[in-house]
């Protein structure tokens, strides 16, 4: 099969041309054909399947362009459908669906009216947001974001995407937190643990809300400030480096005019300003990889050894500050006050790798092997070298392994950036705010989560809505769901 697979993979497009019309004429056997050409059958039967479609291609007869296709049946509840769906697919303001509507349909209607269609929409999602069974949550994000100056309170399942709560608040207290954590419980949100930012008002409302539940550290915005330091100090060394080099130039120019020496006596000092920047620089920027790809990554060593790690770090940020207070002391104060919430999610992945260990009766050091194993990239040598290895320790064991550890991953998040990714999407909707109020909220939380995703980097993900991921249950298009009549029949 392997020789079979590379002849395939060698043929010219010319031979392949050839072989599929000799497979299309039924002169010889395809079992015949293949082995001449050193194919699988498999592969001879592909490219019969494409020389029939490009000959179904080019026989069909053409459509003109003023052919009729299908027919819409157009009823005010399909006109309704049509109103709610331009501003939320496609983003379209008031005037526009105004204009699409006018334009393409001959339908006059008034701004009057596409307010109402979209006020009795949020209203009924409302009622479905309210009524939505949320005790399936085991994990979730929390997080504040901004439009304008407006505080919005966000909470998303860590495994579905399900946005959970989006609130517009005067205030980002504990006591708005408090309040709106509790309605959720309310409706059975009962997480295992959730995951946030140091900000204060938010864990405070959910200790008052919830008690002791966990609320671990989000290594997302922790690494942003740690890369943010990492470039305005190698910002500031390449400053150095042009003052160093302009005072040069300008001592080259200056030639027998400067009997004195006086620029030239500030050169040394130049060039020990820019190789002590460069130095911090360098120091720096290992230190932030360090945290980033040994001591926060999801793949990487115990907890215990994370954390020696992790303080070592901070103690050489420390012996560092007194070089750049300004700038070295708030990362470094970060990272103290907060170690043992950022390395939260390594306590959960050690118990899991533990659990895998005994249910397959393998040694907890090679469980930890085929986690530090999804470090490396598929395409290295260094990993195919350690998959052997370790498939040779475990024998029939391995692929099993290897799967379960690659599922207890994926099932430990470590930052809330679907929460940063929920953001970036609601500010296309900033006319809705205008012209909705803070309502216009509760209709993108529905939107969002019935809406079925159409691509994904998860497989699992696509055709799938966040509501269905969550439940594991299917439901009815979303513009059903609002009231607005069932869908036109899809066309083939």
């Amino acid at each position: 099969m392997d020789r079979c697979v590379g002849g395939a993979a060698k043929l010219p497009e010319s031979d392949r041309k050839d072989l599929a019309i000799l497979a299309l004429a039924g002169s010889e056997p395809v079992s015949d054909l293949a082995a001449r050409h050193g194919v699988s059958r498999k592969f001879v039967y592909q490219q019969t399947h494409k020389a029939l479609t490009a000959l179904d291609d080019a026989f069909s007869p053409a459509v003109p362009d003023s052919a009729v296709l299908f027919e819409l049946t157009v009823t005010k509840a399909w006109l309704r459908q049509v109103i709610v769906a331009l501003p939320l697919i496609c983003r379209s303001s008031y005037r526009g669906v105004v204009e699409f509507l006018r334009d393409l349909l001959g339908v006059s209607v008034s701004l009057g009216c596409v307010h109402d269609v979209l006020q009795a929409a949020t209203r009924q999602a409302s009622a479905i947001n309210q009524g939505q069974d949320l005790s399936c949550i085991r994990v979730g994000l929390h997080d504040e974001l901004f439009q304008g100056v407006t505080p919005v309170l966000a909470g998303v399942d860590a495994a579905s995407t399900f946005c959970y709560l989006l609130a517009a608040a005067d205030r980002r207290d504990a006591d708005t937190w408090g309040v709106h954590l509790l309605d959720a419980a309310a409706q059975g949100l009962q997480p295992d643990y959730t995951i946030a930012d140091a900000g204060q008002g938010l864990r405070a409302g959910q200790k008052a809300a919830w008690g002791d539940r966990p609320c671990h550290g989000d290594v997302f915005h922790i690494q942003r400030q740690g890369e943010g330091l990492v470039n305005t100090l190698a910002r500031l060394a390449q400053g150095a480096t042009s003052r160093r080099k302009a005072l040069h130039a300008r001592i080259g120019r200056a030639g027998q005019h400067d009997p004195d020496h006086a620029l030239a006596a500030q050169l040394e000092p130049a060039r020990e300003a820019e190789t002590q920047a460069h130095r911090l620089a360098g120091d720096v920027r290992t230190l932030v990889h360090w945290l980033r790809s040994d001591v926060l990554a999801l793949a990487g060593p115990a907890l215990a050894t994370r954390r020696d790690l992790f303080d070592f770090i901070v103690a050489e940020l420390a012996a560092r500050e007194p070089e750049d207070t300004r700038r070295i002391r708030p990362v470094r104060v970060a990272l103290q006050n907060q170690r043992d919430r950022l390395l939260a999610f390594a306590g959960q992945l050690d118990a899991k790798l533990a659990e895998i260990a005994r249910a397959h009766a393998i040694a907890e050091p090679l469980v930890r092997e085929a986690c530090v194993l999804h470090r490396l990239p598929t395409t290295s040598p260094a990993h195919w070298q350690g998959w052997n290895r370790l498939r040779a320790q475990t024998g029939s064991k391995f692929h099993a392994l290897f799967t379960a550890v690659s599922r207890a991953m994926a099932d430990t998040p470590r930052s809330s950036s679907l929460v940063e990714n929920l953001n970036s999407r609601l500010r296309t909707y900033f006319t809705l705010r205008r012209h909705l109020g803070g309502a216009y909220l509760d209709l993108l939380r529905f939107f969002l989560n019935h809406r079925r995703f159409l691509r994904s980097r998860h497989a699992e993900r696509r055709g799938k809505s966040p509501r269905e991921l969550m439940t594991g249950q299917a439901h009815a298009h979303w513009l059903t769901l609002l009231g607005l009549g069932p869908l036109q029949p899809q066309r083939a």
